[in-house]
């Protein structure tokens, strides 16, 4: 199924306002959709302990799953920054256990991004299944 996500790219443009980063200043929204049609949104958060900063794609992810959607469709994902942002290892590996079909949409604006599977950002995904 072919699916329009221009409303996921702009979610995710104007999640990054959210973002807390008073360190790094590198805001960053995620919006996505799920199967049943749902959207959630999620900014970075970071914390003076970087270790514990979360990234918005886990944040949009956490607030799916808490929320009882787990089949994820595609993930938009923009920042500040004028180059796309790729998603880190840790969130492709959290990803991917909610499937390695959905679609990464890489943000510069409403008219410029790419597509990807996350397969193809994480090829070996590690698994217990």
């Amino acid at each position: 199924m072919k699916y329009n996500y221009l409303e996921i790219i702009e979610l995710s443009l104007s999640s990054r306002k959210f973002a807390y980063a008073p360190y790094s200043k590198f805001k960053v929204g995620a919006a996505l959709l799920t199967k049943s049609g749902n959207l959630f949104a999620g900014a970075n958060i970071e914390s003076a302990s970087f270790s514990l900063t979360i990234c918005a794609e886990r944040v949009a992810y956490s607030k799916a799953i808490s929320a009882g959607e787990k089949d994820i469709i595609a993930i938009a994902i923009a920042s500040n920054k004028r180059d796309y942002l790729f998603p880190c290892g840790a969130c492709r590996q959290f990803m991917s256990e909610f499937g390695e079909e959905t679609e990464v949409i890489l943000v510069k604006s409403k008219k410029e991004f790419k597509t990807y599977k996350l397969k193809q950002l994480l090829p070996e995904v590690f698994s217990l299944k």
